[in-house]
């Protein structure tokens, strides 16, 4: 979490609260916070939800302010829900190991 992050209390991000971006245009809606990591924004005009993380997040007062402008957050958003550690793709040095300790090898 970056320094600016920590000092956000994140408590302060409602649903329906407007995203403004740091050119003050407002390009999203929050639907929730996800996790305390992620804020799900409202769906767009194609039906999609999107993700941003909190650590974009300068300032909650009527409206949640992100760090960068509008068109680099879109780019830059996730779209659908973010992977969590248990889909991460398997690290191959652990296989690996796991493999040498058993007494496997390929």
């Amino acid at each position: 979490m970056s320094p600016i992050s920590q000092m956000i209390d994140v408590n302060l991000i409602k649903p329906g609260m407007p995203v403004v971006c740091s050119e003050n245009g407002r390009f999203a809606v929050v639907d929730h916070l996800e996790g305390g990591e992620m804020i799900k924004l409202a769906r767009d005009a194609r039906g999609l939800n999107h993700y941003i993380p909190v650590d974009w997040v300068t300032a909650v007062d009527d409206q949640v302010h992100i760090d960068r402008p509008g068109r680099q957050a879109m780019r830059e958003w996730l779209t659908g829900a973010p992977a969590g550690p248990s889909s991460a793709p398997p690290d191959p040095a652990q296989e690996w190991q796991s493999q040498t300790e058993n007494g496997s090898s390929r």
